[in-house]
């Protein structure tokens, strides 16, 4: 099993809209690197933290789980969508995605500044400088922390 960290902006969907649906693809990641972590890496079963990003404050909030390996964004094909890429090609799709569901909400956000703060966590790839990555791999040591930190 593999421990992962997922951003949304919470006004675009948040951690209560997941829990409302239950589940949801993640759609629409246009950043190579996190598309091979979703096209080959992530398993059904792996963890992952739900992060609200771009909120006030960014914050771990939660907990999902992988429920469908990588797929193609239907997104890339819609001329309609946001999330449109013109050189997709339905045979040979560039953008993939998974499904998740809903775990836990934890008991209280926990900001990036208390993750910046704590030295168990002083490694993780949220807090490296440069890192902008919408999905990235979290160690299991990190994700029991931040899991920890968000249940107190």
């Amino acid at each position: 099993m593999k421990y992962w960290l997922m951003k949304s902006e919470p006004e675009v969907f948040s951690i209560d809209d997941l829990k409302k649906n239950k589940t949801t693809h993640w759609d629409g990641v246009r950043n190579y690197q996190a598309r091979n972590f979703m096209k080959n890496e992530m398993k059904i079963g792996d963890k992952v933290l739900f992060y609200h990003s771009n909120a006030d404050p960014s914050a771990a909030v939660g907990v999902a789980e992988v429920i469908k390996e990588g797929y193609a964004d239907h997104t890339q094909f819609d001329p309609e969508d946001n999330h449109y890429f013109p050189s997709s090609d339905p045979k040979d799709p560039i953008w993939f995605m998974v499904d998740i569901k809903f775990v836990a909400k934890f008991k209280k956000p926990v900001p990036l500044g208390e993750i910046k703060k704590n030295p168990k966590l002083k490694k993780m790839k949220l807090i490296k400088r440069g890192n902008r990555l919408s999905v990235m791999p979290v160690e299991k040591n990190e994700f029991e922390e931040t899991v920890k930190m968000g249940s107190k």
